[in-house]
């Protein structure tokens, strides 16, 4: 025995989700405009001119800022040496990162569950607190605060992004292939090299992008652990008190174009190799 629904419960339960669909993306899109919206401020006032010293009004615009990015000095060299710290930080927590990655997923040893609890640490601690126990720590061993502490302590909490995203990756990797390098007659190292490290690297190039992100950005434990040495966050914290120019918004969204730039990169070059 079959049973028919009246047309106008059909065109209820039809327009259901059509409501639901809609709220959705509308709410969706009021997320996207409030995380974004900050961006937008920052990219529209790298193009104002501003009255005085302070550039938190709009007053008209200009292209004055494009055309003299480097006009401060100070904030230059702060730029730089972030940038320094950023590559030379994501390069060492690079290789400790895919190490430790692949000897979580692939071998079995005494205290591997510790060392996967203390990789979360640095993830959930409050920087606040990781900030004064490594400026304690360098005290402690009578190190001079400066770049050499803002690296160490800039690896110290990349290791565990680095490590988190790569086990993803190493997790999904087929191990057999690497049996099949080696029946063939290849060495271990030659494995790896061959077999293991490409199959794993879009990992790792998103690891390294995430964590050179990460320290670029970073200013709560750069603060505890800087001394005199001033970085592009710390240049901008200081600014607010002080003045800020429009050339902050101006090296900032430099940064953030070529970041989309070397995204929209990577996505494609990715896609290119999965379509071959």
């Amino acid at each position: 025995m079959t049973t028919t629904l009246e047309p106008s419960v059909v065109k209820s339960v039809r327009a259901r989700p059509k409501w639901g669909d809609l709220v959705l993306r509308i709410v969706a899109g009021l997320v996207l405009l409030y995380l974004f919206l900050p961006i937008f401020v920052i990219v529209l006032f790298s193009f104002n001119h501003p009255a005085g010293k302070f550039n938190y009004s709009w007053q008209g615009f200009t292209l004055d800022n494009w055309l003299h990015p480097f006009k401060y000095p100070a904030l230059v060299d702060a730029l730089k040496l972030s940038l320094n710290v950023a590559f030379v930080s994501t390069l060492i927590a690079l290789v400790l990162g895919t190490l430790i990655a692949i000897a979580l997923v692939r071998q079995r040893f005494r205290g591997s569950k510790a060392v996967d609890t203390f990789m979360v640490l640095p993830l959930t601690a409050p920087e606040v607190v990781m900030g004064a126990s490594l400026l304690t720590l360098f005290l402690d061993l009578h190190w001079a605060a400066g770049y050499t502490t803002i690296v160490i302590a800039h690896v110290a909490f990349e290791v565990s992004f680095i490590a988190m995203t790569v086990r993803a990756r190493v997790r999904g990797f087929d191990w057999t292939l690497e049996d099949a390098s080696m029946d063939l007659g290849a060495s271990p190292t030659r494995t790896f090299f061959k077999v293991t490290l490409p199959l794993i690297v879009p990992g790792i190039i998103a690891a390294g992008m995430l964590s050179f992100a990460l320290s670029l950005d970073d200013f709560i434990i750069t603060y505890f652990v800087s001394g005199s040495t001033v970085t592009y966050p710390l240049y901008v914290n200081a600014a607010v008190k002080a003045a800020v120019p429009p050339q902050i918004n101006v090296l900032a969204t430099a940064i953030l174009v070529i970041s989309l730039i070397l995204l929209g990169v990577g996505t494609l070059y990715r896609r290119k190799r999965i379509e071959a």
